[in-house]
């Protein structure tokens, strides 16, 4: 069998999900010959939710070195109107942006940056990530209000790394259409530039302009924005900090309580004072109420983490006042021993 009858046939057995794999291998051993066979597969067949074959036909191109190709196939116009088969034709063309990452040269990037204005793939926001150029910052920025993007625009902003902070406190701050009107997918791409900034670690100079966000009454957003002021926060809005995330213990969702506790350990003896003030006037509540106070329950388990003493094995909301006062003394004396000498 010649050459061209042999592409030709393992071209069918792409189809095949029982050879389509092993036939996209075949093809690449017949070297540049198999490319127009190939392409022709790629551009003129018909999108469809079962995705394997074009997926194989697009990996057979890429170790045959056809980035022409490729790019000619994302830059090709499709209307799709099954959305089983749009979602399954997105995975391959999300695999072909994937692959011309191998190729770093400014022609691919560019086209690839050119692709952006138009459209959102995961494979399109990992290829500019490979790069790690800050042209690509905004359009990183945008998946972020996508639910279906945004963990591939996080990771490429984790490595991207500090030369992306200034863009995600810039977004942090910046809600869409207006802060009145603002839509769930700004306040979504808020949230995830703050986390972000926090992994990253964000240099001081941010501090002022993310400091508004501590009054902001979207409660994780002001949670995120307090636990990386635990970092770059000045001395004198760390006890502003402590204060106001302690109100939010008894009404924040559970998976915020973390948090909020969290922040309180990290602020230390700045937070110290306040949490031991606070304790002190719930536990002059009657029994019956201490049992359900939730933020007096998240304070004790704070106020352990600041001060492993005699209180940690105590349950505090079953003791008398007068008992839990003198545990807190204790555990205030023996903190002040472990401190060095000057």
């Amino acid at each position: 069998m010649s050459l061209p009858d042999d592409i030709n046939r393992l071209i069918r057995e792409l189809e095949s999900l029982n050879t389509g794999k092993h036939a996209g291998e075949r093809l690449v051993e017949c070297g540049p010959s198999a490319v127009e066979p190939l392409r022709r597969f790629l551009l003129a067949g018909i999108p469809r939710k079962i995705f394997q074959p074009r997926f194989w036909a697009v990996e057979a191109l890429a170790r045959l070195g056809a980035k022409e190709v490729l790019l000619e196939y994302l830059f090709t116009i499709r209307e799709i109107f099954d959305p089983e088969d749009r979602f399954g034709e997105e995975a391959v063309e999300s695999a072909a942006a994937r692959f011309l990452s191998a190729w770093p040269d400014e022609d691919v990037y560019q086209s690839l940056l050119k692709l952006s204005e138009r459209r959102m793939l995961l494979g399109l926001i990992d290829a500019l990530a490979e790069f790690g150029r800050p042209e690509a910052i905004p359009y990183f920025e945008r998946a972020l209000e996508d639910d279906f993007y945004r963990s591939a625009a996080e990771e490429a902003f984790l490595k991207m790394g500090p030369a992306s902070c200034g863009a995600l406190a810039s977004s942090a701050v910046t809600p869409q259409p207006s802060f009145v009107m603002e839509t769930q997918s700004s306040l979504h791409r808020r949230r995830s530039a703050l986390r972000l900034l926090y992994k990253i670690g964000t240099p001081p100079e941010y501090c002022q302009a993310l400091r508004e966000l501590t009054h902001d009454p979207d409660e994780e957003l002001f949670v995120s924005a307090s636990k990386l002021g635990t970092r770059i926060a000045p001395k004198e809005d760390r006890a502003m900090i402590a204060r106001r995330v302690m109100k939010l213990l008894s009404s924040a969702p559970w998976y915020l309580q973390e948090d909020i506790e969290e922040i309180l350990v990290l602020l230390g003896a700045d937070a110290a004072a306040d949490i031991e003030e606070e304790i002190s006037r719930r536990m002059k509540q009657p029994e019956e109420a201490r049992a359900v106070d939730i933020r007096l329950r998240s304070l004790i388990r704070v106020w352990r983490r600041l001060t492993p003493s005699p209180i940690q094995n105590c349950d505090l909301t079953s003791v008398t006042w007068s008992q839990s006062k003198v545990i807190i003394q204790l555990s205030a004396i023996q903190t002040t021993k472990r401190k060095p000498a000057a």
